[in-house]
């Protein structure tokens, strides 16, 4: 799972790039669970969705990066965190917990 790739940045636009994994954790029973990364880059979303009918969602991209010896870190993960638990608390949603980051 150590797959580099070589990046023309000068060429990077902002159309979708489908990357290897992404992480998915759920709600349920008032706790989030502990969360997976996943290969399948599909969204199943339920048709009763409050995302759908009241248009209640919030999204915080988490950025990575290799570094020189080939480590992938993590930037600001805290303060990805803060951002995320902000909009949860404005839409009245649950917050992710932040003492693991």
């Amino acid at each position: 799972m150590n797959k580099t790739v070589n990046l023309d940045w000068g060429k990077l636009g902002f159309s979708y790039i489908k990357t290897d994994f992404r992480y998915v954790s759920y709600w349920k029973d008032g706790k989030w669970d502990d969360g997976k990364l996943i290969e399948d880059n599909k969204v199943t979303i339920s048709e009763g969705s409050t995302a759908l009918h009241y248009g209640q969602q919030c999204f915080e991209g988490l950025k990575a990066y290799r570094t020189k010896d080939g480590k992938i870190q993590l930037f600001r993960p805290d303060q990805n965190a803060k951002r995320m638990n902000s909009s949860c608390r404005r839409l009245m949603m649950p917050e992710i917990p932040e003492e693991n980051l």
